[in-house]
């Protein structure tokens, strides 16, 4: 490195520590003092319950215990979605439920790249080919009120992550819907019917394309499941489904 650069570096190795000083890192979810900026304190850290094998091959539902390696669940085996594949990167509860929260009702976009790497890393075999990566989207109503789509935000760290195209606009959401909470599994699918449609300007784009769609939380499957329908209307090859967590029966 030659004298500059070292300056250079020494230089932002002081301003980052006088940063530290004034405003020091703190944990994602409960907000202590932490020793790096983007991590967990080590109470929250243990308190994360992380998705990982043995779980369904097509939706990515936990099990208990192994069942091998192409094993589906029994509502994948009874009735495959509408999707591919699916995967999370959290069981939904807990310190997850409170990252969600933050994201997407306290303006903590802050906490974005940490929990896209989080999600890039668990749908890493949905990744590994995607020819793009696109958001769950909002009305333009809810978008207004809330400013910022939290899947968008999600899914550009994790394109960022990956290296796969970013396109936020492949899927618009043509009807504003009333609130999911509290609606039975049926109810939620209806609620959702014809929610979705990609945008003519975006057709030849998706048109035998793999995507991977982001929102932040599964709970029945039926917001992702609408999209999906939309996105096969208009000719994609692929759809697989990544969020930041998913309910689990007996977790919340």
């Amino acid at each position: 490195m030659s004298g500059t650069g070292t300056v250079a570096a020494g230089a932002r190795r002081l301003a980052g520590a006088a940063l530290d000083a004034l405003l020091p890192p703190r944990c994602l979810a409960c907000g202590v003092v932490v020793a790096e900026a983007h991590r967990l304190c080590g109470a929250c850290w243990a308190e994360v319950d992380f998705i990982a094998a043995p779980h369904c091959a097509v939706c990515g539902l936990p099990f208990d215990v192994d069942p091998g390696e192409a094993a589906l669940c029994a509502g994948c085996a009874a009735a495959r979605p509408v999707f591919d594949r699916a995967r999370a990167a959290l069981r939904y509860g807990g310190v997850a439920r409170a990252l969600v929260l933050r994201l997407k009702h306290a303006d903590r976009t802050d906490l974005a790249p940490a929990l896209g790497c989080w999600m890039a890393r668990s749908g890493a075999a949905l990744l590994a080919d995607a020819d793009m990566v696109a958001p769950v989207p909002l009305h333009r109503r809810r978008l207004f009120a809330r400013r910022y789509n939290q899947a968008a935000i999600l899914a550009a760290a994790i394109a960022r992550q990956s290296g796969r195209p970013f396109v936020p606009d492949l899927l618009r959401r043509t009807r504003r819907t009333p609130s999911q909470a509290g609606l039975s599994r049926r109810a939620r699918a209806l609620n959702l019917r014809g929610a979705f449609a990609v945008p003519d300007r975006r057709r030849d784009r998706a048109a035998g394309a793999r995507v991977v769609l982001v929102d932040d939380v599964m709970t029945t499957g039926a917001t992702v499941a609408a999209c999906a329908r939309a996105l096969r209307r208009a000719g994609v090859a692929r759809v697989d489904v990544l969020t930041l967590a998913r309910v689990v029966a007996g977790n919340g």
